[in-house]
């Protein structure tokens, strides 16, 4: 006996949306119009040094300068800015975010603190960027203060970020509040990828075929790892933070890979021949750049051009395939993930193009189309798993109503074999015209399936027999005209038994009638077979 599932009450399940929604509604309510807390510091204590700042420049002129604030310093020129600290100065450390830039830290004319790429990094001209930590005390109170920037490309030449003075602890908590949401975010997508790649792994065992979420998690992948790498967080998050930053721009070079695959899989190989290419451009250049990198003529953020131009033909490729296949296809799943793709790279161009104008991106947008993206790829998928999961059902039955109908076709068989064996004058009667007609129709030019119907139904034109008793079928002598009549009906009774069979086409019409004598005169039979012989020749 089958159970039927239990269904929960629908008001109790109302019910508990509209609570949850109203908590929901609630909680954002209240982080927009609640006080902020993060901050809340009865002693009025900054974070931010706020100290006035003097530019050395090389051409010994001074100028005072805000910060933070960017200044017009060519490459590899050091930018040497000094403060005086407060004679009330007491804080545990004063630190600064290096943008691509060496760091220095003078205290009085002696170096406290030093960050730079050639006793750090193996490869590359330029530091990570990273916050550095100089440590300081009551004793440096009054004392003079020098900051020297050195960076080896344009791209952040004559950048200062905003100088923090405090406990560190107090400093980290303050960057993390005001730059938490990337970084949340790229972790969520992060472990966001690593479901959605192994998820589609085991769909794809389980259904025995290739889903498209797997390239879509790698490019997940990719871009989460950008987003944690650009986080200012970075450095607290992984201990090799140089490896991170670098692996930004090694990820921004290879995502036009899993994006083609993506999207070509996506389109069934319609457009292989435009997306191949740019995964081979793709891979060419980040082979190069790689190679300008650790011979230290070029960094990754000097040859970042090339690899955004890239990007941009990859965009422009998904974007004029998609159309294409819409318009011939006109799909709302088609539809959907184009939208979803198109928000995720205009997301994509404005971070990627944002690095020309800006210190620093958080990868929030992209982020958020990712997201966006994998819930439409979701909806996608469970389409495809749909249809497949038709198909295979359709399959199951297609195969159990072939062994059903190669079943009754046995019976059948075996029924008039039977027959035939009641009547001794007949026996494999049924097996020779079944034969001749096959070889007949084949000469006429059936096809496979007619020839198979018309066998079918030529081993079963006798079946009616089934209904004359015995002693008529074997009686040796002449037949009277009144048995004679009953071994007649045969063809009536065969047409009757196998009037609901509906796995031989015909097979009624053809038992019914055949033994119906030809309606034409021998003169006329004769121009028939002679106007077929015509046409065969």
């Amino acid at each position: 006996m089958i159970r039927k599932p239990y269904k929960t009450n629908k008001n109790i399940s109302r019910l508990f949306y509209i609570l949850m929604m109203i908590i929901f509604v609630w909680f954002i309510g209240i982080q927009i119009l609640g006080p902020d807390e993060q901050f809340f510091d009865q002693s009025g204590h900054s974070i931010i040094y706020n100290g006035t700042f003097t530019w050395k420049k090389s051409d010994g002129t001074k100028q005072n300068i805000s910060v933070p604030g960017r200044y017009k310093v060519p490459a590899k020129q050091t930018m040497i800015i000094t403060t005086t600290l407060p004679d009330d100065y007491n804080e545990n450390v004063i630190a600064i975010r290096s943008s691509l830039q060496d760091v220095r830290f003078y205290i009085d004319g002696k170096l406290r603190k030093e960050y730079n790429a050639k006793s750090l990094h193996r490869f590359g001209k330029n530091s990570a960027s990273r916050y550095i930590f100089c440590n300081t005390s009551s004793a440096d109170a009054g004392k003079e203060l020098r900051l020297e920037l050195t960076t080896y490309t344009s791209n952040y030449s004559g950048v200062v970020n905003t100088i923090y003075c405090g406990d560190q602890m107090q400093i980290w908590s303050y960057i993390f509040n005001h730059n938490f949401s990337g970084t949340v975010i790229g972790s969520f997508i992060f472990f966001a990828s690593i479901v959605t790649i192994l998820f589609s792994i085991a769909l794809g065992i389980v259904y025995k075929t290739k889903f498209n979420m797997e390239y879509l998690g790698w490019c997940m992948l990719m871009g989460s790892v950008w987003m944690i790498g650009e986080s200012k967080m970075r450095q607290i998050l992984v201990p090799n933070a140089s490896g991170l930053a670098t692996s930004c721009f090694i990820m921004l070079m290879l995502c036009p890979l899993p994006i083609s695959l993506y999207v070509n899989n996506l389109q069934k190989g319609k457009y292989k021949k435009i997306f191949q290419p740019i995964c081979f451009i793709a891979l060419l250049n980040f082979i190069i750049c790689t190679i300008l990198h650790l011979t230290g003529i070029a960094d990754y953020i000097e040859t970042m051009p090339a690899a955004h131009a890239i990007l941009i033909i990859t965009f422009l490729a998904v974007i004029i395939t998609f159309l294409i296949g819409y318009w011939n296809h006109r799909s709302r799943s088609d539809c959907l993930l184009f939208f979803g793709l198109l928000i995720t790279m205009l997301s994509v161009i404005f971070e990627a193009i944002s690095v020309y104008y800006k210190v620093s991106v958080s990868g929030v947008f992209v982020g958020i189309a990712i997201l966006i993206l994998l819930f439409m790829n979701v909806i996608y998928t469970i389409h495809i798993i749909r249809d497949i999961i038709k198909h295979q059902q359709q399959e199951e039955l297609d195969k159990r109503k072939k062994n059903i109908e190669e079943m009754s076709l046995q019976l059948m068989q075996m029924l008039s074999t039977t027959i035939e064996a009641k009547d001794e004058y007949t026996k494999g009667h049924s097996h020779r015209v079944a034969e001749y007609s096959v070889l007949i129709a084949r000469e006429l030019g059936w096809n496979e399936k007619e020839l198979s119907n018309l066998k079918n139904a030529a081993h079963l034109h006798d079946i009616g027999k089934i209904a004359i008793p015995d002693t008529i079928l074997n009686k040796p002598s002449k037949l009277s005209e009144e048995k004679f009549s009953i071994i007649k009906e045969h063809t009536i009774i065969g047409a009757n038994i196998l009037k609901n069979i509906s796995l031989i086409d015909h097979v009624q019409e053809i038992v019914r009638n055949h033994h119906e004598h030809d309606p034409y005169t021998k003169s006329q039979r004769k121009s028939r077979l002679f106007n077929w012989a015509s046409k065969q020749k």
